[in-house]
């Protein structure tokens, strides 16, 4: 059975199955202010004498499912308004419940429509959320509606594949941000970053989502560099019940999602036992990389005659075997720089992308008697699978990659934890496109006999034709003293070849084609170029993909030849193993005490395809730490001081310290400004130090030990020109060490007239050591001539500090209890640093960006007042992107408009939504040598009959 047809057929009948689960009693209701009317939000409602009970959302509502027998009694309390008894005796009617405010506690009025927490107001970090009414009112999806909070850098280098960073930086490999799942890390080990919502969880099973901005190494570890993305899940203690969903829309998009819990009460019918399960699918015809303009800095372009090198074709790079610019024009007649035939990205990927993901959870609580106070002991397993493309060095092809994770943890909320996880993955089939394409072309033709045909070919056959159109010749001078010398007429040349130029593109096509016919060199049989959908090409393509990186296999042609060609398939099995502990004092002389560790390795392996593990070589990484932290607050809560301290250990660096501290100024009960200072470190990852990746024309190496003798590129390219090796010039880097950042930030949040939120902050940032990759050649020197010639690039570090600094603003405006309007604006920009510095930054974020936003709820048409809808229009200023030399060039500014408008079918317990992502078809580039992203319309159903609590 394949994965499709069981995924399909397991939601069936998990939703049939659990269907016929039904609690005695369903309570609905609202909760709202007597005299204002504004619904109150994540309300406590309790059945009175039990721990039985539930939270209001964010519209107010409630369900609450019990299997007690009417009458009962509803205990229902709010903090600022006064504790209400309800006596139910009937379901038959929705309860509409008002409750006073209680003046002599109440804290704050709440903006209408701001669901911003305490916690996060009284936070000194930058936190953007989202929470679960807020998840179900975003136009596409909540990872797209984190990218409009402010300070957030969205990129899309496939559908399958979005990336999240924050404050610069910004890559399509987010190494210097973190994404945790209820705590626990969700990288691939392999690749030592998340791949964005992937490998993540269910949106029917999302409970919240904090983006905690900027350097958070205390907490959360050295990963957590430039900020975390924290997912929280549903607690099926507290959300029990059945939810599914389905989306269909363009480019033949398929999402349907499943999410079932239950809960086991003892017999004193206490909850005990509580568990979960989902299932999602996610299918559609991917967006397609068709960039086939010249790439930035190329030394052709569009209008060569002899082609250039093309972004998304791949094997049509500058060779200097293909440069005839040099020496006598007189003997290179017209024929210039060509550049060999390529293949398209279309051609080598199959845009076809899945997605499957399923998980399970049981949660126990070992002292039942105190709900939701118990320690409670949990396992959870996850499963990913899926399909896409991904852009790093190269663009790859994920085919097939799976995800598996298992984890147990013993907590108590607000109080410890202990937590163990495992995570393993498989790269499956994936495979590098663009090395394929130099596999195909060296298969059918070595390089460099295709460029010494070409140039036999045209001097053969071209260069005569040339002279007999005028071609300038040169001029031979007999001196009086009997010398002979010449001279060439440049600009007769340069006059011609403007006049002749529709010419030289049909000769170069000739020469091109003629060059790609088979022909025979020696004992060999060259062969033609692999046309694609050919049958040759399938095979030889087929045997490539499926082949090891590392290995050689054989392949029989048509025409009976049995020959062996190298792969560029990834092995990635690789592993991470975590153990973490933390526990909360609350002594007197302080509000909190914070301590605890962890422990950390990573196993990878690659079979030699990807790390430096050949020949039995095994590889482990191990690093820990450990922390602690404290909070106090003077003057009745009007200061809040917080500080931290963590030191980190990696077995190949030495122990690195990650300090932090904070104060929060509360002038009035809604005003609170924040002044901090945060350090991180970033251990190279596992690429940094242990990659050995041959991707075609360079090998990308890890760099543990450093390296000596390297040749410059720009000495070696004058050593090509003119043979003379003495001109080279060699230089040594050390190895790559941990990279450190420090942060000032400050800011403030206040809330004016109850219908205004603002929020502001301003950061300062230094690195140290700075993460980056140098490029030279390595060659030994014998007799005057390089031999062994290997272009590498290394990770290494910047030779200079690199600075950062940005701000950021946004508003949230509550005009009446049905509209809203929010905006925001963020600003990035990265210190110039040292220009001989070879290290990239890469900073890779647009310096001016900002988010518009309105919404409405709970609006009245067609005697309905179930009706809601949100749209939001971005603009992102045009910025350099930064990747590798194929794929660094420039992203044109764009701005989209994202809209849904919603229904919810009350009676039915279901919401149909229609909406989009870039109504207005704005096709835009996110990332240099992605595809052009265009619009995504779709309507979706999601019924949900969970018991919220």
């Amino acid at each position: 059975m394949t994965m499709k047809k069981f995924f399909t057929l397991s939601l069936l009948f998990l939703g049939l199955s659990l269907s016929i689960f039904a609690q005695k009693n369903i309570i609905r209701g609202s909760l709202n202010d007597a005299k204002t009317g504004e619904a109150l939000s994540f309300s406590t409602i309790i059945i009175k004498g039990t721990s039985e009970g539930i939270q209001t959302d964010f519209e107010g509502a409630f369900e609450l499912k019990t299997e007690r027998a009417l009458p009962i009694t509803l205990l229902i309390s709010y903090v600022g308004y006064v504790t209400k008894e309800i006596e139910v005796k009937s379901t038959k009617d929705r309860l509409k419940v008002l409750l006073d405010q209680d003046n002599q506690i109440m804290q704050e009025l709440v903006v209408k429509g701001d669901i911003v927490t305490q916690k996060q107001r009284e936070s000194a970090k930058t936190i953007e959320a989202l929470d679960a009414t807020q998840i179900k009112n975003v136009a596409t999806n909540f990872y797209d509606a984190l990218g409009n909070q402010k300070g957030v850098d969205l990129t899309t280098a496939s559908l399958g594949f979005t990336i999240i960073n924050t404050r610069g930086f910004n890559s399509t490999s987010p190494v210097r941000s973190l994404q945790i799942i209820d705590g626990v890390d969700n990288q691939a080990p392999g690749l030592n970053f998340s791949l964005g919502n992937f490998l993540g969880a269910s949106e029917l099973d999302i409970k919240k989502v904090e983006l905690i901005v900027g350097a958070n190494s205390a907490f959360y570890g050295p990963n957590a560099f430039n900020g975390v993305v924290s997912m929280v899940t549903k607690d099926p203690f507290l959300s029990e019940g059945l939810s599914a969903s389905v989306k269909y829309g363009e480019r033949n998009l398929l999402e349907t999602a499943i999410r079932y819990a239950g809960v086991i009460n003892n017999k004193e019918k206490q909850a005990v036992f509580a568990y979960k399960a989902n299932l999602f699918r996610f299918s559609a015809n991917d967006w397609e990389a068709q960039n086939y303009s010249s790439v930035t800095d190329s030394r052709t372009g569009v209008s060569n005659p002899g082609r250039f090198d093309a972004v998304n074709i791949y094997g049509d790079e500058y060779n200097i075997s293909g440069d005839q610019t040099t020496g006598s024009r007189a003997e290179k007649i017209g024929l210039g720089i060509f550049h060999r035939t390529g293949y398209k990205e279309i051609e080598l990927v199959d845009y076809n992308t899945e997605n499957y993901k399923a998980n399970v959870g049981a949660y126990l609580r070992l002292e039942p008697k105190k709900g939701h106070e118990s320690v409670e002991l949990n396992y959870g397993f996850n499963f990913g699978q899926g399909t896409t493309v991904y852009q790093g060095e190269n663009r790859f092809r994920l085919k097939n990659i799976q995800f598996l994770q298992h984890k147990i943890e013993l907590k108590k909320e607000d109080k410890f934890f202990l937590r163990a996880y495992m995570t393993k993955d498989d790269a499956g089939d994936t495979y590098d496109p663009y090395a394929t394409a130099i596999r195909m072309q060296d298969f059918s033709k070595q390089t460099g006999y295709w460029y010494s045909n070409y140039t036999d070919y045209w001097r053969r056959n071209i260069d005569p034709k040339a002279i007999k159109l005028g071609y300038p010749q040169p001029k031979v001078i007999f001196n009086p003293d009997g010398t002979v010398t010449g001279s060439f007429d440049d600009a007769a040349a340069d006059r011609w070849l403007d006049k002749y130029k529709d010419s030289l593109v049909v000769w170069h096509q000739i020469a091109e084609r003629e060059t790609n016919k088979a022909q025979k060199v020696g004992a060999i049989d060259d062969l033609s170029f692999f046309k694609p959908g050919s049958a040759e090409y399938n095979l030889v393509f087929n045997k490539i993909i499926s082949t090891p990186g590392n290995q050689l296999d054989s392949v029989t042609l048509s025409n009976g030849q049995r020959r062996q060609i190298r792969g560029t398939k990834f092995v990635d099995r690789s592993a991470l193993y975590h153990v973490q502990g933390e526990y909360k004092f609350e002594p007197k002389f302080t509000d909190e005490i914070i301590v605890g560790g962890n422990f950390r390795q990573y196993t990878p392996v690659s079979d030699g395809t990807i790390f430096f593990d050949t020949a039995g070589t095994k590889i482990t990484n191990r690093e820990g730490g450990f922390y602690g932290g404290f909070t106090k607050k003077f003057q009745n809560g009007r200061y809040t001081l917080s500080g931290t301290m963590r030191m980190d250990k990696n077995q190949n660096y030495d122990w690195l310290p990650s300090p932090a501290a904070s104060l929060v100024w509360t002038p009035e009960k809604t005003t609170y400004f924040r002044l901090s200072f945060s350090s991180a470190i970033r251990n190279p990852t596992l690429t940094d130090q242990y990659l050995s990746l041959n991707v075609g024309r360079a090998l990308l190496s890890g760099n543990i030990e450093g390296k000596k003798g390297l040749i410059t590129v720009p000495s070696f390219l004058d050593y090509l020109n003119t043979g003379q090796s003495y001109r080279v010039k060699r230089y040594d880097i050390a190895g790559v060490r941990p990279e450190k950042v420090k942060t000032i930030e400050t800011g403030f949040r206040t809330t004016i007239r109850e219908k205004l939120y603002i929020d502001a902050n301003a950061y300062f940032s230094s690195y140290d050591d700075f993460i980056g990759f140098n490029i030279g050649i390595g060659a030994d020197s014998t007799g005057g001539l390089l031999s062994n010639i290997q272009a590498y690039r290394f990770s290494t570090n910047s030779l200079q500090r690199v600075l950062t600094s940005g701000a950021a603003i946004g508003a949230d405006y509550a005009i009446n209890k049905t509209y809203s309007f929010n905006a925001n604006y963020s600003w990035n920009t990265l210190v110039k640093t040292d220009e001989n510095d070879p290290i990239i930054p890469s900073f890779n974020t647009p310096k001016h960006k900002f988010n518009v936003g309105f919404s409405g709820r709970e609006l009245s048409i067609a005697k309905s007042n179930n009706w809601g809808f949100k749209i939001n229009y971005k603009w992102v200023q045009g910025y350099s992107f930064e990747g590798s030399p194929q794929f660094t060039g420039y992203i044109p500014s764009f701005g989209l408009v994202d809209a849904q408008i919603n229904h919810k079918f009350e009676k039915l317990n279901t919401t149909l939504k229609i909406g989009g992502s870039n109504l207005l078809k704005n096709w835009h580039y996110e990332v240099y040598g992605g595809p052009l992203v265009g619009r995504l319309a779709y309507v979706s159903l999601v019924y949900d009959a969970s018991n919220k609590k």
